[in-house]
């Protein structure tokens, strides 16, 4: 297979691997979620510390997260951009993110997506993620508005 059509099959691959990574979101099922990190990720997400390195410490906050969503969760990959080389992939684009409170309302936000990828032990794993939210420097907060 050309070089062409490798990174091609590697973007329909991580494709489906990240919209099967979504589905385990919305279905709260951590062990799936984590299946496709790396032992030594380094990820920044949007809330609570400025980052998490090691699996161990963002699985906590992902567990955190799914606790204060009590409802349906919402996770939905938007404008997905996938770049692959032979062992090193990227992916980007813009994430709604969010749950369905104890009262039944929805409470969800638009985020940006950075997902860096490593091929480990014939895996695409994810070894650096980054989630975030631009702000309004006047008001300091955060802008969770649809694109």
């Amino acid at each position: 297979m050309d070089t062409s059509s490798t990174a091609a099959s590697t973007e329909v691959e991580l494709r489906h691997q990240l919209e099967d990574w979504a589905k385990a979101v919305r279905a709260k099922d951590i062990e799936r979620i984590f299946s496709n990190y790396a032992t030594d990720i380094v990820a920044f997400d949007a809330i609570a510390q400025l980052q998490f390195k090691g699996a161990d410490a963002y699985r906590t906050h992902w567990e955190t997260c799914m606790t204060m969503c009590p409802g349906p969760m919402i996770f939905e990959l938007h404008d997905l951009r996938i770049t692959a080389g032979e062992d090193v992939a990227f992916a980007h684009g813009l994430n709604r993110c969010g749950g369905t409170g104890p009262d039944g309302n929805e409470m969800s936000g638009w985020m940006r997506l950075t997902a860096c990828f490593q091929k480990q032990h014939g895996k695409w794993l994810v070894v650096h993620e980054h989630f975030s939210a631009p702000f309004d420097p006047e008001s300091d907060k955060a802008l969770w508005l649809q694109p």
